[in-house]
């Protein structure tokens, strides 16, 4: 469930991150296999209308809600801290690595930006233009699952 006091932001909440419902990860997949313009490509997915900060993705739940949340700012030092601690073995049935490893990913992506700090060269596909007739999930359909 999305917050309804407080929420965490990691950094500045400026990093531009993509975000994507499922469902739509499996129909841009499927789309591809049979499709000789993704053969020996990378497939990016990146909706322009799901490329938002962390900022905007609070303020855009707030609207919806009409609350304001509390904010609290996670600086990578207190991040990457977190991570070294991260060792709850039962934390979904997950062992201390793989916490450190999905912690770690999300460090890259929002405080490095690694998800958005690169143009799509020859090598890729984004898969929103390849395939247009896709109706996907926009993060503002996504958020009013849960009012």
């Amino acid at each position: 469930m999305p917050p309804r006091d407080r929420v965490s932001i990691f950094g500045d909440g400026n990093q531009k991150v993509v975000f994507m419902d499922e469902d739509d990860v499996a129909t841009y997949t499927i789309k591809t296999v049979d499709d000789s313009r993704t053969l020996n490509k990378t497939l990016y997915l990146r909706p322009p209308k799901n490329i938002v900060t962390h900022n905007q993705l609070v303020e855009k739940w707030e609207k919806l809600t009409n609350q304001t949340l509390e904010k609290v700012h996670i600086s990578a030092q207190d991040f990457l801290a977190s991570i070294k601690g991260a060792h709850k073995p039962s934390f979904l049935g997950m062992d201390e690595k793989a916490i450190q490893a999905g912690l770690a990913r999300i460090y890259h992506i929002y405080y490095e930006g690694c998800l958005m700090s690169f143009a799509i060269g020859n090598e890729g596909e984004e898969a929103s233009k390849l395939y247009p007739e896709v109706q996907y999930t926009s993060v503002d359909e996504y958020l009013q699952r849960y009012l």
